[in-house]
C-alpha cells in the first residue's frame, strides 16, 4: 500500500542548471543561462551577494580572484572581496576570459538582469543567497526583497535557498510569502528542526546525503527533496528511484531534460 502524497503540488522542474551552465559557459553569467536554455534546461541555478552599495550581483566565491580579472583591474593593496567593491567597478571586470577565449568580456551578471532574463523566457530560478561573511541578515533580506519585487506578477516565484539559516530567517522576515530551501553539505544536528522553523518547503543536500531513509524523513515533514551537483548517471538514477524531486547538473550537455524522467 502506498502512502498519499499530501504536500502541496511541486511547480518547479526537476532538472536545474548549476550556476547556469557552469562547465559550458562562465558560470553565473547571463551567457552561462544563455547556454543552458539552449540545452533545454527551463530552471537555473545561481549564487546572488551584495556589492558594497547594495546591488545584488551574481557571484560563487567571496573573492573575485578566480572568476573574474581583478587582479589586474585593481590596485595594488585592494581588497579581492566582491562585496568590498561598489558596483559601479565591479560591472567593468571581465568575468568570461578565465574560462575560455570565446567568453573574453563576458561581464559579471545584475541579479535584475538574470532575472528579466528568466520572466521574460518563462525559465525558474533557484537562487542561493551568498553572503559575503558577516552580512548574512542584510544579504536575506535585500535578496528577498528584490526577488519580491522583480517576481511581484509571476505565477511561479523562486526558490530561496541558502547555507546559511540567518540568511534564510532574514528572507524569511522581509518576504515571508516566498519559498525557501535549506541547504546542507552534512545533516548536522538539528537540521530537520531548523528547515520547519524557518518553514522552508524544501531541503537541498548534497546527493550522497539522500538515501530511503533521509528521504523519508524529509518527505514526512513535507519537505521537498533537492540534490547537488548531480554530474554522473547512475547517481541520477539512484536520486530518480528515491523520488527526489530535484537534480542540480552541471552537466547540461549530458542529461537533457525533455527526455529525462
Amino acid at each position: 500500500m502506498t502512502t498519499q502524497d499530501t504536500r502541496p503540488p511541486w511547480p518547479y522542474p526537476r532538472w536545474i542548471a548549476h550556476r547556469g551552465a557552469g562547465k559550458l559557459a562562465p558560470e553565473n553569467t547571463l551567457a552561462a543561462f544563455r547556454t543552458g536554455a539552449r540545452h533545454g534546461y527551463r530552471m537555473f541555478e545561481c549564487d546572488v551577494k551584495l556589492s558594497l552599495d547594495g546591488v545584488p550581483f551574481l557571484l560563487h566565491d567571496d573573492t573575485l580572484v578566480r572568476t573574474t580579472n581583478a587582479r589586474e583591474l585593481l590596485e595594488a593593496g585592494r581588497s579581492a572581496v566582491g562585496g568590498d567593491h561598489l558596483w559601479s567597478a565591479l560591472a567593468q571586470l571581465d568575468a568570461g576570459s578565465w574560462h575560455s577565449r570565446a567568453f573574453a568580456g563576458e561581464p559579471l551578471a545584475s541579479f535584475e538582469n538574470i532575472a528579466r532574463f528568466c520572466l521574460a523566457n518563462g525559465y525558474f530560478l533557484n537562487i542561493e543567497i551568498k553572503p559575503t561573511p558577516g552580512l548574512e541578515h542584510q544579504t536575506g533580506a535585500a535578496v528577498a526583497n528584490h526577488a519580491a519585487r522583480l517576481w511581484a506578477d509571476a505565477t511561479v516565484p523562486p526558490l530561496l535557498s541558502s547555507f546559511a539559516p540567518p540568511a534564510l530567517a532574514a528572507a524569511q522576515g522581509a518576504q515571508p510569502q516566498l519559498p525557501r530551501a535549506l541547504l546542507l553539505d552534512a545533516l548536522w544536528s538539528g537540521w530537520l528542526e531548523t528547515a520547519l522553523s524557518l518553514d522552508c518547503v524544501a531541503i537541498v543536500c548534497d546527493q550522497v546525503l539522500w538515501d530511503a531513509s533521509t528521504v523519508a524523513q524529509a518527505r514526512s515533514a513535507g519537505l521537498r527533496t533537492l540534490s547537488y551537483t548531480v554530474n554522473d548517471p547512475s547517481q541520477a538514477q539512484r536520486l530518480i528511484d528515491l523520488g527526489t524531486d530535484g537534480l542540480i547538473t552541471d552537466r547540461v550537455d549530458w542529461f537533457a531534460p525533455a527526455r529525462q524522467p
